[in-house]
């Protein structure tokens, strides 16, 4: 079945191997330090990672607004691939998919991030600013 709504893709390379980018994605102490689209701080975090495990993150935006995402990994490849579903605990929005991609390249990652199924496109463009955002943090983070 091919996903259905607008979808974004975003492609990255950070100078980090794919182990340290994996660990940042799953490990909740080190998705505190980079998590969320600006500089607000993230709140919480927990990640089961394994098929089926749940994973939220809390965090605050700049403007004061407090968001929280949570999911189910439906694939995991250690070092490699995470694949989960993608929901706003404050929003009655349908369940989207999100897929991370790690591969080697130049002593680094090239980290490539589908975000499928979301409700429209200015759903579509939001998620694509905050994600930039978060992508702009986390290569910060790894580096």
């Amino acid at each position: 079945m091919p996903p259905q709504g607008p979808s974004l893709t975003l492609v990255r390379r950070l100078g980090a191997p794919p182990s340290m980018v994996y660990a940042a994605w799953t490990d909740p102490d080190k998705i505190l330090r980079w998590w969320g689209p600006d500089a607000g701080p993230t709140l919480s975090a927990t990640a089961d990672v394994r098929i089926g495990g749940r994973f939220e993150v809390m965090f605050r935006t700049e403007d004061g607004k407090e968001h929280t995402c949570y999911g189910i990994y439906r694939d995991v490849v250690v070092d490699r691939k995470l694949v989960f579903t993608w929901r706003w605990r404050e929003r009655s929005d349908p369940e989207s998919m999100v897929t991370i991609l790690l591969e080697p390249a130049g002593g680094g990652t090239e980290l490539t991030l589908i975000h499928e199924r979301l409700p429209n496109e200015a759903e579509r463009d939001s998620h694509r600013d905050g994600w930039s955002g978060a992508l702009d943090k986390l290569n910060a983070f790894v580096a």
